[in-house]
Order: structure tokens, then C-alpha cells, then sequence
């Protein structure tokens, strides 16, 4: 083998190690995600909007100039596709099972808080309103309302023998509660004034007050895309975006 050929292979080893073809979908990130508004939405003229697109648009396309490509779709079913390697990423709270598939970055660029809510004529509700923690649910005997693929509730809620009832679509939770299927539902407070306004229920549902936990969110990478290696980079721009205040002008334009 002539010393010109030697050295072309050489160097197109190092192109691909230091620059790695993304195995899954080319030159384009492909994100998952479900029907959350503010968290992201797509609308009737198809234009996708919501705070974590900004944010996440803003650090990968704009930064880090990596072109990403968002389809929607019910949220157990993202994680799914994320699990077998046919989308590349979600955005999510990191528990320990979908750790398993995925990567992630250090630092969250998103605290949600979680408070308690239940439904409007609630014949324990001065008691539901002294709830301090999670324990105290299970004390209680409560039930909890959540939606399929929740991970926070699977480890919070369910592994400690609190009933859980389920539906497939995050926004029906709020039906549920408002037809007394459950005793709670326990969710971020920005997010539920668009779903009881879009869906009438406003004035059937009761926001105690009671904040439990906040949940951390983060972008997840599943291990099979070839995109884990950015994940560095983007921790790295995320907090350059809270500490310049891009994320905080984000954020206030939807709530």
C-alpha cells in the first residue's frame, strides 16, 4: 500500500472518531414529545411552540448548530421509540429506568413544581389542604390520577402502594378528576390553566396549594443514537443560557 493511501485511511479513521455519524437519523436530531402545552405544542397551523422548544431550539440549532426534527406523539410512545433507537431524544425527568437507555447531562435547565389538586366539592378537602408529603397521601388513603408513562409517579407514587389510575393522554387527566375517579392529581400549576380552560373545567377542579416535590428536566439521549456525544457541550451552553437570563426571557412569554 502506497504511503498517499496510508495516510487518506488515516485520516478519514480520525474524521470519523472525532466528528461520529449520527446513526440514527443522518444530520437531524429527531425529538420526541407529546401534546404539553406550555412545555411544547402544535397547533392547528402546524408550527410547533412551547417553552422547552425554545429553549431546547434555541441551545442545539441556534448554538451548537445541530438541525433537529420534533414529531409529537402520546408520551408512553415517545419513550418507547426513544427506547428501541428510532427517535434520538426526549425531554424528561431522568429516572432510573429510563437511564437505562438513555444519557443525559449534569444539570437540569428546568425545575417543575408539583402541587396537589382535586376536584371541586371534595368531602376531605380541608384535610387534602394539611397533606405535607407523599407519605401523607398514602396515610390518608388517597388515590392519585396520573397519565401513562409518567416516571415520577411510578417511582413516587406507585412503588409506595398509592392507587394510581392512568389514561393514555396527559390532558385527560383532568376529566378524570373532574368526574371523581380519583381523589388527586398531582401537577406543575402553569401547565393546568391551559388544559381546565381548553377542555371547560376550571371551575371543577381545586388547586390546594400544597407544593410536594419539584421534578428536574432534562434532555435524554438514547444510547443508540449517535447524538450522546453533544451531551457535554449542551450542559455547557444550557447554563450559559441561565446564567446570560435566555431561558428566564424564554420562559416568561407563556406564563
Amino acid at each position: 500500500m502506497t504511503r498517499p493511501r496510508v495516510k487518506i485511511i488515516v485520516l478519514v479513521i480520525l474524521f470519523l472518531f472525532f466528528f461520529p455519524i449520527c446513526s440514527i437519523s443522518g444530520n437531524t436530531m429527531k425529538i420526541a414529545y407529546p401534546e404539553f402545552y406550555p412545555f411544547f405544542s402544535k397547533p392547528q397551523n402546524g408550527k410547533i411552540e412551547g417553552f422547552f422548544y425554545e429553549i431546547l431550539t434555541e441551545a442545539l440549532e441556534h448554538r451548537m448548530v445541530i438541525h433537529t426534527q420534533w414529531f409529537q406523539m402520546p408520551w408512553k410512545r415517545c419513550q418507547n421509540q426513544v427506547r428501541i433507537g428510532k427517535m434520538d431524544a426526549m425531554i424528561t425527568f431522568p429516572t432510573e429506568e429510563r437511564l437505562t437507555y438513555c444519557d443525559t447531562h449534569p444539570d437540569p435547565f428546568y425545575l417543575k413544581e408539583l402541587k396537589l389538586f382535586t376536584y371541586k366539592g371534595h368531602k376531605r378537602l380541608n384535610e387534602i389542604q394539611q397533606i405535607g408529603s407523599i407519605a401523607d397521601i398514602k396515610k390518608g388513603g388517597y388515590t392519585v390520577i396520573t397519565y401513562s408513562g409518567n416516571g415520577w409517579n411510578t417511582d413516587n407514587i406507585t412503588t409506595l402502594g398509592i392507587p394510581s389510575f392512568e389514561t393514555s393522554e396527559v390532558h385527560n387527566v383532568w376529566k378524570m378528576l373532574a368526574a371523581k375517579r380519583g381523589d388527586l392529581v398531582i401537577e406543575w400549576p402553569v401547565g393546568v390553566k391551559a388544559s381546565l380552560d381548553k377542555d371547560g373545567l376550571a371551575d371543577k377542579i381545586v388547586e390546594t396549594g400544597v407544593l410536594l416535590s419539584s421534578m428536574p428536566f432534562h434532555l435524554l439521549i438514547g444510547k443508540q443514537s449517535g447524538y450522546t456525544h453533544i451531551l457535554a457541550g449542551f450542559n455547557d451552553v444550557i447554563q450559559r443560557m441561565l446564567d446570560d437570563g435566555t431561558i428566564k426571557r424564554i420562559i416568561v412569554k407563556y406564563y
